[in-house]
């Protein structure tokens, strides 16, 4: 999750990529361990949730 904080990354569907850039702005408040955790178990469960729809984006996410 940190290396997809820290870069630039175009994701297909607009709800994921405006979660990622309010984790990026958290991050960029407190890069503490806890608000990694945090980030990655939220975006585990977005991704999980809308499964189906987020394969293209998934394929960018695994590869980092």
């Amino acid at each position: 999750m940190q290396k997809a904080l820290m870069g630039n990354y175009d994701y297909s569907q607009l709800g994921f990529s405006m979660m990622i850039t309010r984790f990026k702005k958290n991050y960029e408040k407190d890069p503490s361990v806890d608000t990694l955790q945090k980030c990655t178990d939220e975006a585990n469960a977005f991704i999980e949730k809308y499964q189906a729809i987020m394969a293209p984006d998934f394929d960018i996410i695994s590869k980092l």
